[in-house]
């Protein structure tokens, strides 16, 4: 099965073009890289973000779509960096970058639950259930994947080894994979919550479990997976990181402002309605969790025997 590989892998980066330091930082426009397509999620939080900062930093920002890898470590260049960037880490593919060592942290922006999804045909109306069904069915039941090691693949497998069951995997591109579920011709769907929201409002899908620790403010009445299998946990999340030997002061200074964005209530409530919860914390935070998500994706990917042709 091949992973397709995403346009912007190269970097996850926040770069920053170096004045001179004595000159107050930023001096210049600040740009912020996601490499995701416009319209979906990625693009909405970078612009959130990015308008913050503007107005802020008093620096224009925009969204571009090079290679941060080129771009100097001088605090004008930024990546917007997914949790897709420790699903690749852990896979490890032969990259251009190692993503740990080579992305400085900067921030944590934004943490998003997935959801479990049926379809209504499917006889299960809790997570006790669907394991009770997948149990009694093993391998017959079709679960639809964004694509081989995206996390809606690894959530999924993250599901099966906790709860002991085989399903059948079927890899769609994209947001197809939730086309799929609508259609019947899927059983189950690990998908982002924002983009299910309006198909669990509709009755097209089912919702029986969120992968974050605790519920969505979106989804109250859905359980949190761990309440079944505890300890089981998965997000999507969305920080700021920049190239390594980014100067401190810049890294410092972002930090700050993406941090009184996350505690602006009208801001915080944006990112609230798209469906999960401020992330902030410092740099030193977010690095802990890019290796501490790339250590527990890369044990999934092992015990599933993941692999990339």
């Amino acid at each position: 099965m091949a992973l397709r590989r995403r346009s912007l892998l190269v970097a996850s980066p926040v770069v920053l073009s170096r004045p001179a330091w004595a000159q107050a930082y930023p001096s210049r426009p600040v740009r912020i890289l996601e490499g995701y397509g416009a319209g979906g999620a990625p693009d909405i939080i970078a612009r959130l973000i990015g308008k913050w900062l503007s107005e802020r930093l008093g620096a224009s920002g925009r969204i571009a779509t090079d290679a941060v890898a080129k771009s100097a470590p001088d605090g004008y260049t930024l990546l917007l960096v997914l949790n897709n960037n420790t699903v690749d880490a852990a896979i490890k593919e032969k990259l251009p970058y190692d993503f740990v060592r080579d992305i400085a942290p900067v921030a944590g922006i934004y943490r998003q639950p997935l959801v479990m999804e049926v379809h209504p045909s499917v006889p299960a109306k809790t997570v006790a259930e669907f394991i009770a069904l997948a149990k009694e069915r093993p391998g017959k039941i079709n679960l639809a994947s964004a694509g081989v090691g995206t996390g809606t693949h690894i959530s999924a497998e993250m599901f099966q080894i906790q709860a002991g069951v085989s399903l059948f995997h079927v890899p769609y591109r994209g947001v197809q994979a939730l086309a799929g579920v609508v259609a019947g011709q899927a059983d189950i769907y690990f998908g982002v919550v924002a983009s299910s929201l309006p198909q669990i409002k509709a009755g097209k899908v089912r919702a029986l479990a969120v992968t974050t620790a605790t519920r969505s403010p979106v989804l109250p009445d859905v359980p949190a997976m761990n309440e079944f299998l505890p300890g089981y946990e998965f997000s999507a999340w969305y920080a700021l990181g920049a190239p390594k030997g980014t100067p401190a002061p810049a890294v410092e200074r972002l930090n700050k402002e993406v941090n009184a964005a996350l505690a602006d209530p009208a801001f915080a409530q944006q990112l609230t309605e798209l469906g999960g919860i401020p992330l902030g914390g410092s740099p030193g935070d977010l690095g802990k969790l890019f290796v501490s998500d790339t250590d527990k994706i890369a044990k999934v990917i092992k015990a599933a025997n993941i692999t990339i042709e």
